[in-house]
């Protein structure tokens, strides 16, 4: 008799203590795979995921917000950040706190009420003081330790999609996101 291969599981997670409304997202490793493709005039090209642009809009869909702090500065992050209607988005924050202090500040928002992802250690400093800190299975070591959630998924590979689902469920929101869905016809 063969033994059956076991299936990949969430790992256990906390929910978060405050409803979380605000997702701060880093690019590179977490939105993208954290390769930097530069084409032969030295343009970067960047490959999203579209499980986590849709992850990106149910979130938004739900009444959340979704903020982009990135140490580098890339067009492509512009353009799909307007894409997915993010307009909270700071590049070339190579300190990214100030930015993420200020954006805080700016939409009069508690920290216990703020999600971070992050796979990296500059993105630390974000997800020791937020409510809720997200790394994906790519991140380096201590940033998976510092987080509540590790999602199975690598960043650029759905990972983001993955955190904004679990997001929505411990926020009681997951079902009308698929209530738009099962629709019966007719």
């Amino acid at each position: 008799m063969a033994s059956k291969r076991p299936g990949r599981r969430r790992p256990p997670a906390p929910a978060p203590k405050d409803t979380i409304r605000l997702l701060v997202l880093d690019v590179d490793g977490v939105m993208t795979d954290g390769r930097i493709l530069l084409d032969a005039q030295g343009q970067e090209i960047k490959q999203f995921n579209s499980l986590d642009g849709a992850g990106i809009k149910y979130w938004q869909r739900a009444g959340g917000k979704v903020a982009i702090i990135s140490g580098r500065t890339s067009l492509a992050v512009v353009h799909r950040a307007s894409e997915l209607g993010v307009t909270l988005v700071r590049q070339g924050a190579k300190e990214k706190l100030p930015a993420y202090l200020a954006m805080l500040k700016e939409l009069d928002m508690p920290e216990s009420q703020v999600a971070v992802m992050g796979d990296d250690l500059p993105d630390l400093p974000l997800m020791l003081r937020c409510g809720y800190a997200i790394a994906p299975a790519n991140a380096v070591g201590e940033v998976k330790s510092a987080s509540a959630l590790v999602t199975l998924r690598r960043g650029g590979c759905g990972a983001v999609r993955e955190a904004i689902e679990r997001l929505l469920r411990y926020n009681g929101q997951w079902d009308l996101i698929l209530k738009r869905y099962r629709q019966e016809p007719g």
